[in-house]
């Protein structure tokens, strides 16, 4: 169970800087980190702003991983697996809660993409003629 106790730690210590990062504004902008909504890395601004809400999530979720870790290191074999699957989806479903949270926020920050002549709201280039009513359904 060492191993797994070593593997929580680590992720831990990833949730706990990614918290504290973005808490502080210092996350730098990725894809791989923190909260990558499209809207939160359409501009800088909504980065900081979607992994700021989404800090206190993301700090909660690896205590418990950590905890869960020291619970595991001090427990027999059932127990251990049972804790790993119980801290690993409830810190799972937090982290979640904080990446919508924070992606609500980007949202409301990002300026909305431009949206040129092709594509309006039919989807593509490909479909842009299906949205018009038929040359033979109309009067003449």
């Amino acid at each position: 169970m060492l191993v797994v106790a070593i593997l929580l730690f680590v992720l831990a210590l990833i949730a706990l800087a990614t918290g504290v990062l973005g808490f502080i504004g210092r996350l730098p902008g990725n894809r791989y980190i923190g909260v990558h909504t499209e809207a939160a890395l359409r501009d800088e601004n909504a980065f900081r702003a979607a992994n700021r809400v989404a800090a206190p999530t993301s700090v909660v979720s690896g205590a418990l991983l950590a905890a869960g870790g020291l619970v595991v290191l001090a427990a027999g074999m059932l127990t251990g697996i049972l804790v790993t699957v119980g801290v690993l989806v409830i810190a799972l479903f937090t982290l979640g809660a904080g990446a919508n949270a924070g992606a609500r926020a980007a949202e409301a920050i990002a300026p909305p993409p431009a949206t040129g002549g092709c594509g309006g709201s039919c989807g593509g280039c490909s479909l842009k003629n299906t949205c018009e009513p038929a040359a033979s359904s109309q009067p003449a």
